[in-house]
């Protein structure tokens, strides 16, 4: 395994732009460990309706950055009290939804520092009840990408202001407050560091105390491409915002796999365009489906005959085509 060193850069354009390419076009055999903070950024999933997950109003009051993931889940506040880690690995073909692989090491860290972190739920790492991590992974050409929050030093209170909570959510499962339900690292560690040195003891750590740390050194050439897919992806409005649908079928449910939001343009008994969102984590392209129902009848036969093409699970994780049905019909 090689560490990647992004020297601390802000930008999460970059930092994002900096995991694909490492995912892309680095050795394939390769597995590579790269941190990176942020300036204050509000992220979403890559299949989350960014104006309905963002308090646009604060967020343009203070200057907060927005961009989308490749990887599916949920939107999230972070600020440079966050340390985010991304392993970057050849898929085996069984680590998809496979957070405790790639959240072992970090676990194990966290228990020499006195966290008492464990895995718990879909993707989330936990102290005391209180989430301090979330999980979330993406996958293309036999390569994958696991990476997840650290919550260090946020500051906990902007991240409500900055996030539209999900009702259904909180409603379905009595959740508490963000505030309430989440805490810093840096609250349970057995002695007191800096984010910096907290970085500095995980490689140390997760490398069992190789010195130096071994690492793939980031050529001109490779910034020169890691900033034109920033550019690209990371920082272009369509990727981020995209056009808000229009609609006149609404359906959406929460599943202990993800909650699923169908929005659909019907004419004539018809379906014209289809937009999915959600905070699922699947491997396919969601986009997929959206294409297979344009055209179809709006009837449970018809659109069950169509999903019974595909396998459900590929684009929207542990939620099945029955329970894909029930939310349209």
């Amino acid at each position: 395994m090689k560490y990647i060193n992004n020297h601390d850069i802000l930008d999460q354009t970059l930092n994002f732009a900096l995991e694909e390419y490492a995912l892309r076009h680095l050795d394939i055999n390769e597995t590579y460990l790269l941190f990176y903070r942020m300036a204050p950024t509000v992220i979403v999933g890559r299949n989350q309706n960014t104006v309905e997950e963002v308090n646009m109003d604060y967020i343009d009051r203070h200057k907060v950055t927005v961009t989308r993931r490749l990887s599916g889940g949920g939107a999230v506040y972070n600020d440079p009290g966050n340390l985010s880690f991304s392993f970057i690995a050849k898929d085996d073909g069984d680590s998809f939804n496979n957070n405790r692989k790639f959240t072992e090491p970090v676990i194990r860290a966290l228990h020499q520092l006195g966290v008492n972190a464990k895995l718990e739920g879909r993707n989330d790492l936990t102290v005391d009840g209180r989430k301090i991590s979330g999980n979330a992974q993406f996958v293309t050409q036999g390569r994958i990408f696991s990476h997840g929050t650290l919550l260090f030093d946020v500051n906990l209170d902007n991240v409500s202001k900055a996030l539209h909570p999900d009702a259904e959510k909180f409603e379905s499962k009595g959740i508490k407050s963000v505030r309430s339900r989440v805490t810093n690292i840096r609250e349970h560690l057995n002695q007191d560091m800096t984010i910096h040195q907290f970085k500095a003891t995980l490689l140390q750590y997760i490398f069992n105390g190789a010195e130096p740390v071994p690492e793939y050194d980031v050529t001109d050439e490779d910034w020169t491409n890691i900033i034109d897919i920033a550019r690209q992806r990371y920082r272009n409005w369509d990727w981020v915002f995209g056009k808000s649908p229009e609609f006149n079928v609404r359906k959406a449910h929460r599943f202990p796999g993800g909650q699923i939001d169908i929005r659909l343009d019907v004419k004539k008994g018809v379906i014209e365009q289809a937009s999915i969102f959600g905070d699922f984590f699947g491997v396919d392209d969601v986009s997929d489906i959206e294409k297979l129902l344009t055209g179809t009848k709006y009837d449970r036969e018809a659109v069950a005959g169509q999903l019974e093409t595909v396998d459900a699970h590929r684009y929207f994780g542990k939620i099945g085509t029955d329970e894909v049905l029930s939310v349209l019909f």
